[in-house]
């Protein structure tokens, strides 16, 4: 067995502008891998990796030309992989500055383990037989495009909303909570809000204040990551419950992460396999977290249906029961067909569907 990798570019279009508070997206790309081995013609298996500008490690000029590197390292070395040595391939082969490398190829190697069927974890998700809970997203936008948010979230049968916060005018975006909590008490609709850093030290007390009347369920980084001093406070004190989510980025050592967590002990963290560099790295925040009686949640972070199928199939292994942030399959105009639906705020995997990856083809 001698395996072999190859990548290719491609670029997600969005259906409409997305908004954060660093800024607009249109667009996305992704570095799609695929490994084979001649001795088991037919068998093709995928990952992708897929940085997030302003926002990934990996966010650099020279991305691709590290990522050929890796792919050259690994042609020459003849490999084979087993579950034993995965953890010793990565680790070798792909230089912690580069998390969504590893991501993708950990997603491949797993893939391929499993005779490249994109069952990259198999459970009762990839069976077809458990969906996944799910929050529905809200972009940053105008009020007016915000509220159309609400509503279509709303009709395609979600209970729990977040909402991108810290873009426009602070009191539109609460307008929009009161519209939302007017009609449906904390009990019917759980809102989450995700603030993405936006809020500057000397006035996120006020805001926080402001925000918990309307019984939000948390906060995704209300303030810069870095402030640690800052940050343990608002864990302690805020009136909404935090949940850390840059503060991760960048933090590859066990030690590392354990000491970050113990000292800021946030009620929740958000976990991007991509962005925090892989599942193997993902497991070791969950097992930190449980440890300290932190809860968590998964969310992508804007992978097409290859990673977002991946990653779903990993979260479903710990059957944790919050909503996860798994919605972002419906976002572009040319994501790959694949079997993940959405039916009343849940991700599925149809077991009648089908992948079409022919666009990569082209």
């Amino acid at each position: 067995m001698s395996l072999k990798i190859v990548y290719k570019p491609y670029t997600l279009h969005f259906r409409e502008e997305a908004g954060t508070s660093r800024g607009v997206l249109t667009q996305k790309t992704s570095w799609i891998l695929k490994i084979t081995d001649p001795e088991k013609p037919g068998v093709e298996a995928y990952g992708e990796c897929g940085p997030l500008p302003g926002l990934s490690v990996d966010d650099i000029p020279d991305f691709e030309v590290q990522l050929a590197t890796v792919c050259e390292i690994f042609n020459e070395l003849d490999l084979e992989v087993f579950p034993f040595n995965l953890s010793i391939i990565l680790e070798q082969l792909v230089p912690q500055h580069l998390p969504s490398v590893r991501f993708g190829l950990e997603m491949a190697l797993l893939d391929f383990m499993n005779g490249g069927k994109k069952i990259i974890f198999k459970n009762s998700f990839s069976e077809g037989d458990n969906g996944i809970l799910m929050n529905g997203l809200i972009w940053m936008g105008s009020f007016d495009h915000m509220l159309r948010q609400v509503e279509t979230k709303l009709e395609q049968g979600f209970s729990t909303l977040k909402m991108k916060v810290g873009a426009i005018d602070f009191d539109k975006e609460c307008s929009i909570l009161q519209s939302i909590r007017e009609r449906f008490s904390a009990e019917e609709i759980t809102l989450r809000v995700d603030a993405n850093g936006a809020f500057r030290p000397n006035e996120v007390g006020e805001k926080l204040e402001k925000l918990a009347t309307f019984h939000l369920h948390s906060i995704e980084q209300p303030v810069q990551s870095g402030q640690h001093n800052l940050m343990k406070e608002l864990c302690s004190v805020s009136p909404v419950p935090v949940a850390l989510d840059e503060e991760l980025i960048g933090v590859f050592d066990y030690r590392g992460k354990f000491a970050l967590l113990k000292k800021l002990l946030p009620p929740f963290i958000i976990l991007k396999p991509t962005l925090l560099g892989g599942f193997q790295h993902t497991r070791e925040w969950i097992e930190i977290a449980n440890r300290l009686g932190i809860s968590w949640w998964v969310t992508s972070a804007l992978e097409s249906n290859i990673g977002l199928n991946a990653i779903a199939q990993f979260t479903h292994s710990f059957n944790n029961p919050l909503p996860q942030g798994l919605g972002t399959g419906q976002l572009y105009t040319n994501n790959f067909s694949s079997p993940l639906t959405i039916k009343k705020g849940r991700l599925l995997y149809d077991r009648n569907g089908q992948w079409d990856l022919g666009a990569l083809d082209n």
